[in-house]
């Protein structure tokens, strides 16, 4: 039976209003509107008054927010049915702990209800706005709703009648499916199914189109390539290998993993005991994985999952490396075609129009960064490095065709780390189980691998939505946490190396039916499986969509038999589910028995299934290209300034940086924030090894789509030069420690891309990379980048320009030697223009040429590899003897970007002489984007700085551009006549501007302008520290390394801030245990023991039902567990900390915690969007054990939140938990004054309040993160004079004072 309870309101009143004007905008008679969620309960029997007193309070959730209108029309969304929402499975999850048994499943829907409609009419077009077609629906009779829980009947496989129809009928399945097979490929399995002598199913056909898909197989670069008449010698991946035949030193794994894996070197690993639970340090060779990925199709079909998902891919692609890994830091990026915002469309930015299948790039920038950010933050892995890029250009001025990317970019990156015990995979024998962790089967993502090697607009429409995915970031986390705990048995001296996973691979493209085969394939092994083994959340599934679909949050592992009941007790701590779906052996088949038709849907041999197809062949006929040059006539250099500053690929990028935490793990030491006015300029991204050492890694990226478009070879080179320029941030030791990840996309469609695609890999590779011990062991291609639609009977096509997009990874042996554009001195510092271009300016395809829509000549390029590695060496020579204060790439936007954004990093001014005799000298100076970088150097160490640069060549290329002064202007000066005076405020007003109209359009637009005014204040006197406490010492820390005292690490599904916060503990003198939820429930562990006991931080529950909501809820509703915590609170002994997630859940148990009764909930943040900040609080006068001592200060902390605004029960217990010294900390502007001011504030709480502390100071809760900022390296900004250990970890040690 169903039964349906209505929900808290869904929109803000500020959202609220915006849908009501969009809505007018269709039906203007509309005048009210209101919304809220609804929620439906299967359950098995009639609840009970006491059930309904414990489903009540759980679907009790959210702000009080006005509900709006009630009485109207109204438009029911639902998830689509016979689907099931990753809310729906998190929330009956809940119910189940709250021993609510009898309930199936609770799902969610939305109600709208409209006021002044005009007709049925406009009431269908009123409902498009209000819903995703991909994964719901929207009904406006409520009567509708009865098949939400229907359960329907399994559906058979089918046959395609090959041996009687012959090539036709496997034409037509081609088509029907969305298969995506060539000719070559369908006579193969026509020839093979012959010798079969049967007709294949349509789930083995799906299987092979995916197995043998472009996405999967590369077949364009292994193909054999004939140009001009004559065979070439290598295929474009054999190039690729040559980099690493030319150098192999340092990478462990390539080309044969989900990831490659280079040399990290010793390192210690901080994680629990496979016996006790207990923390501690364990010695390893600590080796780094790195792998980046792009979702660009399904991000073009539906940006939020799309990028979400893409996000989840990558992950599991670094997790399922060997025998598993641990990802630690991603990347991110964009490219679109023009924005094209509502209010602000730029003189540049013309188009021939879009599909309606796809959405806009405005659309895609809106939801797209909020998809893969929300992943990224559920799951617990910082992003700190990313590009964006907006391009779309009419060469010939057609109306037709035109370069862009309206099938966008979308890549997703990262690195990891992985034991040297854990880099192979293992052979698999008869026998090993074949096992499926994760999620369940569901109808989405079918056929994902073809549909991404189709060009946008050549797929059935229905097609392009079924090829899209739903992700479950929090289930990610638990399989995670699986892997996480075989790989440290390998390391656990009790447990012998006993990793129950000898071999693991992600289940992505083409889902189960291609990640099963390849993990087979491995040992050239074959298997029986057995189909309704599989997880299912949808049993009307056919064998093909249960086999073939990409739901997401799976891998495929094969486990050794006697290890199952160890691989099941981890399973069963972690609550992660794993089916054993079948067995490997070696009679040569695949074969799925289907136990509920009593047939095999699969049966099929290994040989045919990865059997050779006949190899690609492409034949091109070379054409040359003459640039065009438009000139440089009529471009104001003052325009050209602004411009240049407003245009996206520029411009602040704020907007798509603070959605996403950079400081989860607490691995993180420089992110894209730098200086004490966090500017996000930073040219690289750092992560520490371990939680001991300051040994790390580094990351960085390049790319210069547009140049491909002139020069596609030159595009190349200069993303491979951009990579290494901005890796140069960084301490790197060798050039050749730096190996790269290359993303090739493309269309293929004519000879000119199939040239430029060949031309350009044989320049990076052989030409380049090869000649100086750059290696690319990693990569990914995707060449069906064009979108093609007909509008009013005209045929229209938009192409993107060959798109290498190289992210760079190196191993860096001290994080502190990292610098920054940050300028650091005011006065008597000189700024030096190192120019790789040698004077050449050419400014074909240059950002210039963007925002005047020109055709720019020749474009910039560097043909010669020796003097990048002289540029290195130099650079590198200089940074080790300390006479580089800042450095800055130039790329995009050229020398005027470059050192506008080191002035907006340092808060100075600049007098810059360009020395030129011209106006078009002077904006071909300040505009090319040749390759260098700009340097601030002592003006007393200019002679040792030329010197050393002479010294490898770079002498003439070298040039004293300028210098720092201590004025709020950036002042230039030419030799003819022109000079120009900006105000530092006015230009990073224009730089800002783009990313307040993106946040003024997605989050709070009130929110979005404070953060932009906040730009005026000239005295903004930065990040400011105020320490009124003495810092803990070696001596405080080691006298407690003999006596710990246990406190319990405590965690719930979902939670990811668990080690940091062990690691602060155990620095400060405790034992730090690991315990589950699950340990508690079961009874295997109590708290009789704990001294101490922190909640941590993260999603449990992927903070359905509210943030923390689910997991008190699961502690209030469970008599035993209740009583479990209740005992332990009431204990004078104890002390309780609760940090983000776990304040939201301890402060909805205020009514079991002695002196908590006013404490207030947590909801979203004013901005309505997370927020990741380095935010500065004061700690003030209160009663917390935790901050003793501390009264007064003034300190930076990593801000990582989307519900911390608090709420208050009753009006007078804010000023109650004032005058009771119950309010410990709040958020202060960088005057050191408390505000309620965005972004200083960053949730919107009243006085800006944080953090409070019961009555008796024993139990503390805190929203912002002190355990990820315990050390001075951890910080993305500190004062130089902090050493390794910095003053958060004094609250730490204060506890075990207060113990002691």
């Amino acid at each position: 039976m169903m039964i349906t309870i209505e929900g808290p309101p869904s929109h803000s009143p500020y959202r609220l209003n915006q849908l009501l004007s969009e809505l007018q905008s269709i039906d203007s008679s509309i005048t009210l509107i209101g919304a809220r969620y609804i929620h439906f309960i299967d359950n098995s029997k009639e609840l009970t008054d006491k059930d309904y007193d414990v489903l009540n309070p759980l679907l009790s959730y959210g702000p009080d927010w006005d509900l709006g209108t009630n009485k109207g029309n109204k438009i029911i969304v639902i998830p689509r049915i016979g689907t099931t929402s990753p809310w729906s499975s998190k929330a009956t999850d809940i119910a189940h702990g709250c021993g609510l048994s009898s309930i199936n499943r609770i799902e969610r829907g939305l109600i709208y209800t409209l006021v002044g409609l005009t007709d049925d009419q406009h009431l269908s077009r009123c409902v498009v706005p209000l819903y995703d077609r991909m994964t719901q629906q929207a009904i406006t009779q409520f009567d509708q709703l009865d098949r939400m829980f229907e359960i329907d009947q399994p559906q058979p496989f089918t046959t395609i009648s090959i041996l009687s129809e012959g090539i036709e009928a496997l034409e037509s399945a081609n088509t029907e499916l969305g298969l995506a097979l060539n000719n070559q490929e369908m006579n193969y399995l026509l020839k093979q199914f012959q010798i079969l002598e049967r007709d294949p199913t349509d789930a083995e056909l799906m299987m092979f189109a995916q197995a043998n898909s472009e996405h999967c197989r590369h077949k364009v670069f292994n193909a054999e390539w004939t140009i001009d008449g004559q065979p070439e010698a290598l295929s474009l991946f054999d190039m690729i290998k040559h980099t690493y035949q030319s150098n192999p030193k340092g990478v462990l794994s390539a080309y044969k993993d989900n990831a490659a894996v280079m040399s990290g070197g010793q390192g210690r690993w901080f994680i629990p005991s496979g016996s006790d639970q207990s923390y501690g340090f364990i010695e390893d060779n600590i080796h780094t994985m790195m792998k980046v990925e792009t979702h660009n199709h399904p991000t073009a079909i539906s940006p939020y999952p799309g990028a979400a998902t893409g996000s989840g891919g990558e992950i599991r692609d670094e997790a399922a490396t060997g025998r598993g890994g641990m990802p630690k830091a991603g990347l991110t990026g964009f490219a679109v075609s023009h924005l094209r915002i509502p209010g602000s469309i730029q003189p540049w930015e013309k188009s021939i129009g879009k599909p309606d299948r796809i959405a806009s790039a405005l659309e895609i920038m809106t939801e797209g960064p909020i998809g893969g950010a929300s992943f990224n933050n559920e799951f617990g892995r910082p992003n700190i490095l990313g590009f964006f890029r907006t391009y779309e250009f009419s060469d010939n001025h057609s109306k037709n065709n035109a370069w862009g990317y309206h099938k966008p970019i979308m890549i997703v990156g990262g690195l990891g780390n992985i034991s040297e015990s854990s880099v192979n995979k293992l052979d698999t024998e008869n026998d090993s189980l074949i096992i499926v962790l994760g999620g369940p089967s569901m109808l989405i993502g079918l056929g994902g691998g073809s549909a991404s090697s189709l060009n946008a607009g050549v797929s059935n429409e229905d097609l392009d939505f079924a090829s899209v995915q739903r992700d479950n970031a929090e289930l990610e986390r638990r399989a995670q946490e699986v892997i996480n705990k075989c790989f440290g048995l390998t390391l656990d001296p009790e447990y012998k190396g006993e990793n129950p996973i000898l071999l693991i691979h992600d289940v992505g493209a083409g889902g189960l039916s291609n990640a099963v085969p390849e993990i087979i394939d491995h040992s050239k092994m074959s298997a029986d499986l057995e189909l309704r083994k599989i997880f299912n959340a949808e049993p009307g599934l056919s064998p093909l969509e249960i086999w073939c679909n990409e739901a997401q949050e799976r891998y495929v592992l094969c486990v050794d038999p006697t290890h199952l009941d160890l691989f099941d007790e981890i399973c069963q701590r972690e609550r992660c589910p794993y089916a054993v779906v079948g067995q490997v052996n070696n009679h040569g088949y695949l074969k799925m028995n289907d136990s509920h038709f009593d047939n095999f849907p699969i049966d099929m041999p290994m040989e045919v299934l990865f059997g050779n197809p006949p190899k690609t062949q492409l034949s091109i006929t070379r054409e040359a290209v003459s640039p065009l040059d438009d000139s440089l006539k009529d471009i104001s250099i003052r325009e050209a300034c602004e411009r240049i500053l407003r245009f996206p690929t520029v411009a602040d990028k704020t907007f798509l940086i603070h959605i996403g935490d950079r400081t989860v793990g607490g691995l993180v030491s420089q992110d894209q924030f730098v200086g004490p006015w966090q500017v996000p300029v930073s040219d690289v991204g750092v992560t520490l090894k371990d939680h001991y050492s300051k040994k790390g890694e580094a990351m960085s990226m390049g790319e210069r789509t547009p140049v491909a478009t002139i020069n596609p070879p030159a595009s190349g080179r200069l993303a491979v030069a951009e990579a290494i320029t901005n890796m140069l941030s960084a301490p790197v030791n060798e050039i050749s420690d730096i190996k790269f990840s290359a993303n090739w996309m493309s269309s293929i469609k004519t000879d000119p891309q199939k040239q430029a695609l060949f031309d350009t890999v044989q320049a990076v590779t052989l030409d380049f990379c090869s000649k100086i011990g750059l290696t690319i062991p990693v990569g990914k291609d995707s060449l069906s980048m064009q979108t093609s639609w007909s509008e009013d009977n005209i045929e229209k096509e938009i192409t993107a320009p060959l798109s290498l997009i190289i992210s760079a990874f190196a191993p860096i042996d001290n994080v502190t030697r990292t610098i920054t554009p940050q300028l650091k001195v005011s006065n008597n510092s000189l700024l030096i223009l190192i120019d790789l271009g040698q004077g050449r300016n050419r400014l074909g395809g240059s950002c210039l040429a963007q925002v005047y829509s020109r055709s720019l000549g020749e474009a910039a390029d560097i043909e010669n590899p020796f003097c990048l590695k002289d540029f290195f060496n130099a650079v590198t020579e200089l940074k080790s003897l300390d006479k580089i204060l800042a450095y800055h790439d130039r790329s995009d936007g050229g020398l005027f970007a470059t050192f506008s954004e080191m002035a907006f990093a340092g808060n100075m001014g600049l007098k810059i002489d360009l020395n030129t005799a011209s106006k078009e000298e002077t904006l071909s100076l300040l505009f090319s984007e040749e390759v260098g970088a700009v340097i601030e150097i002592n003006a007393t160490d200019l002679k040792l700085v030329m010197e050393t640069l002479e010294k490898y060549s770079l002498g003439k290329s070298a040039v004293v551009i300028g210098e720092t002064t201590p004025s709020k202007q950036i002042s230039m000066t030419t030799n003819h006549d022109y000079a120009e005076t900006f105000e530092l405020r006015e230009l990073r007003e224009i730089w800002s501007e783009v990313s307040f109209r993106m946040q003024s359009l997605r989050d709070n637009p009130e929110t979005a302008k404070e953060a932009f005014d906040n730009l005026r204040d000239d005295d903004n006197p930065g990040v400011s520290c105020k320490i009124e406490f003495v810092l803990p010492n070696k001596e405080n820390l080691i006298k407690f390394k003999d006596q710990r005292p246990k406190v319990a690490v405590l965690r719930e599904q979902g939670v990811n801030s668990h080690i940091e916060m062990a690691v602060a503990f155990h620095k400060a003198g405790f034992e730090a245990v690991d315990v589950h939820m699950t340990d508690i429930i079961s009874g295997r562990v109590g708290l009789d023991d704990f001294k101490g006991l922190v909640a941590c931080g993260g999603f449990s529950y992927g903070d359905v039902l509210g943030a923390g909501g689910g997991w008190a809820k699961s502690i209030v509703f469970n008599p035993d567990v209740r009583n479990i915590f209740e005992d332990y609170f009431n204990r004078p002994d104890t002390f309780t900390l609760g940090v983000c997630n776990g304040c939201q859940m301890l402060s909805q148990l205020q009514n079991i915690i002695p002196g908590a009764g006013h404490w207030p909930r947590f909801v979203k943040n004013l901005s309505e969007q997370f927020e990741a900040r380095l935010s500065l609080v004061e700690i003030t006068k209160n009663s917390s054990l935790f901050l003793r001592d501390m009264e007064g200060s003034i300190l930076p902390i990593a801000t990582s939140h989307g519900e911390g605004r608090v709420e208050y029960h009753h009006n007078d217990d804010h000023n109650l938990l004032n005058q009771n010294s119950q309010v410990i900390i709040r958020y202060v502007d960088n005057y050191g004054q408390p505000t309620n001011q965005y972004p200083a504030n960053p949730n919107g709480s009243k006085d800006g309040v944080a953090g409070f502390c019961s009555e008796d100071g024993r139990v503390t809760i805190i929203m912002p993160h002190p355990e990820r900022v315990i050390r001075g390296v951890q910080h993305s900004w500190c004062p130089s004079e902090w050493n390794d250990n910095g003053p958060w970890l004094k609250m730490f040690h204060n506890a075990r004072e207060w113990i002691a």
